[in-house]
């Protein structure tokens, strides 16, 4: 069931680390490829010979290999793993892991790695339960981290309490549903709007606006995640896309993005317009640049196209259609009214009133309005975090279609 994954096990200083031994060849017999890293506390508890030998790999734990010169790089591993999974994970690396400290190989290449991460905790119940300890973890959690909560039982202080790492049969059943769950997109073309669009003025001057990107390519990313095929469709920004299930295209004006949106919806399963699209462009632009007189410079404007709309209205039945909408007033009327308009599934609200929300933050607080008038309202958050919250919405409307 996991035939052809590639997952990265860390094994940390832990007395639970026996279980490893288990958990690695529950993985290797359901056809995953496994490289196990162990930090050198850990080797104290299970010798790194066991560990090659379930694993069929080397086991990796310092940077150099000094006996024939090479160099474990952290980078490669980050891009080949499909996971990332770390059991048992103390204290230690917990805090280690939240504060970006890379003082070993397992946490150099957390940093590195590019797929999902997932730590089952062991400690004592203390430790487990001590503030720092419960804030490290959240911080993990905020960055997309998974956890398998510890169970409860007899530890090896001889205490009761919760602090046990979870059983690698039950942790196994667990990696498989999460990549059963990553299925559910799988052969499914979604397209995503981002980032600005620049009207020209002139060779040197645009309208345009603050847009960074970051949320449309955070949506791009858990879709392609989740298995989608995505057709990104970006507007002048300083991001690139990192799944390989991601195709970019690059548009600059408004009129580049409606004619990619056009062009790549017919034969979509839905769209998600994430863009922010200048609404009004330059009635005529100059091909010189634009020299400073005396007298004030004048500049007509007209509307743009209305790209959701335009969608909306050749949306077909088995197609979703997935609106923004940035309001300074009368927000959810607003938006409500937007949904009617463009004949959008749901449209994603955003407010300039909240603190840390809208263009450049890397944190967002939305509100989710559907064509039915539900109204789900969700706390700040990063923007990875937020569209884990969309691409779950949009996945409860595809597989009602």
């Amino acid at each position: 069931m996991l035939n052809g994954k590639k997952i990265i096990l860390g094994v940390t200083g832990s007395i639970a680390a026996y279980k490893s031994a288990s958990l690695v060849r529950l993985l290797v017999k359901q056809g995953a490829t496994v490289k196990v890293i162990m930090t050198p506390l850990a080797k104290e508890f299970i010798t790194p010979v066991t560990m090659a030998t379930l694993s069929q790999n080397t086991v990796l734990s310092n940077f150099f290999n000094h006996d024939n010169g090479e160099w474990n790089s952290h980078v490669d591993l980050g891009i080949w793993a499909d996971l990332m999974l770390i059991a048992p994970i103390t204290a230690n690396t917990i805090a280690k892991m939240a504060n970006g400290i890379c003082d070993n190989l397992l946490l150099t290449t957390y940093l590195s790695v590019r797929c999902p991460v997932v730590i089952a905790p062991a400690m004592d119940f203390d430790m487990f339960k001590h503030p720092a300890t419960v804030k490290n973890i959240k911080t993990l959690q905020s960055y997309g981290n998974i956890v398998i909560e510890p169970s409860k039982g007899e530890l090896a202080s001889g205490l009761q309490g919760k602090g046990r790492m979870e059983e690698p049969e039950i942790i196994l059943k667990k990696i498989i549903d999460f990549f059963d769950s990553k299925k559910k997109l799988k052969s499914k073309k979604i397209i995503v709007t981002a980032g600005p669009t620049y009207e020209s003025i002139d060779p040197v001057r645009f309208v345009g606006n603050y847009s960074s990107g970051k949320m449309g390519y955070a949506i791009a990313e858990e879709l392609a995640n989740n298995g989608a095929n995505v057709i990104l469709i970006s507007g002048p920004v300083s991001l690139s896309p990192i799944n390989s299930n991601i195709t970019k295209i690059d548009v600059k004006s408004a009129q580049e993005m409606y004619d990619a949106s056009i062009k790549y919806f017919e034969n979509a399963d839905g769209a998600i317009m994430a863009a922010a699209v200048a609404d009004f462009t330059p009635v005529s632009s100059t091909d010189n640049k634009l020299k400073r007189g005396k007298n004030n410079l004048n500049l007509e404007l007209k509307p743009t196209k209305d790209i959701a709309g335009e969608l909306g209205r050749n949306k077909k039945h088995n197609q979703f259609l997935v609106g923004f909408a940035l309001e300074t007033n009368n927000e959810i009327e607003n938006a409500k009214q937007k949904i009617v308009s463009k004949n959008l599934d749901f449209i994603v609200l955003n407010s300039l009133k909240d603190k840390g929300s809208g263009f450049q933050f890397d944190t967002n607080k939305i509100t989710i309005i559907d064509k039915n008038n539900k109204i789900e309202k969700f706390e700040l958050k990063l923007k990875t975090q937020v569209a884990k919250d969309i691409v779950n919405k949009v996945q409860s409307l595809m597989f009602k279609v």
